[in-house]
C-alpha cells in the first residue's frame, strides 16, 4: 500500500536527518489524515491507494500551480521549497501515461462509446477516468478529448 511507503519514507527520512524531505512526507501524511477524519461520515470508503492517489494528485497540482504563481512573481527561493515537496509527492505517486497512450485510451474509449461530438465529451472523461484515473492528469486529459472530439 501507498500509505505504509509514505510511513516508512518518513522513519527513513527521521533516521537520515533530512529535515526538507521529512517535512514534506509530514504534509502528506496530515492531508491523508485529514482526509480520513473527513471521510469518517461517509456511507461508502473507497480503497485506500485510490483514496492516497487522489490526495497526492491534489497535492502536486497545488504545488505546480503555486510554482508557477512564484516563478511568475520573481519568487525562486520559495519556487525552490515547492519544487523540492513536488518531488517528493511524485514519489509516491503511480507512474503517469505519456501523451501518446492517453491519445491511444482516449481514442479507444471514443470507438467504444461511439462518441461523434463534443456532446458526448461527458461520457469519454468518465469512462477515462474510471479506467486510467491514478495514471493521468485529468485536466491535460480533458483537453485532449476535447481535442479528440472537435
Amino acid at each position: 500500500m501507498i500509505r505504509d511507503t509514505i510511513k516508512a519514507a518518513q522513519i527513513a527520512a527521521m533516521k537520515a536527518g533530512d529535515k526538507p524531505r521529512l517535512a514534506a512526507v509530514r504534509l502528506i501524511l496530515a492531508k491523508l489524515k485529514d482526509k480520513d477524519i473527513e471521510l469518517r461520515t461517509a456511507s461508502s470508503l473507497p480503497d485506500d491507494d485510490v483514496l492516497v492517489v487522489d490526495v497526492l494528485q491534489k497535492m502536486a497540482k497545488q504545488r505546480r500551480e503555486s510554482i508557477a504563481l512564484y516563478v511568475e512573481g520573481g519568487r525562486q527561493e520559495l519556487a525552490e521549497v515547492e519544487q523540492a515537496e513536488l518531488a517528493v509527492i511524485d514519489e509516491f505517486l503511480p507512474a503517469q501515461l505519456d501523451e501518446a497512450d492517453v491519445v491511444a485510451a482516449i481514442d479507444s474509449i471514443k470507438a467504444e462509446l461511439g462518441a461523434t461530438s463534443m456532446k458526448d465529451m461527458g461520457r469519454v472523461v468518465a469512462a477515462l477516468k474510471a479506467r486510467h484515473g491514478s495514471q493521468l492528469d485529468m485536466s491535460k486529459a480533458s483537453a485532449l478529448v476535447k481535442a479528440a472530439l472537435a
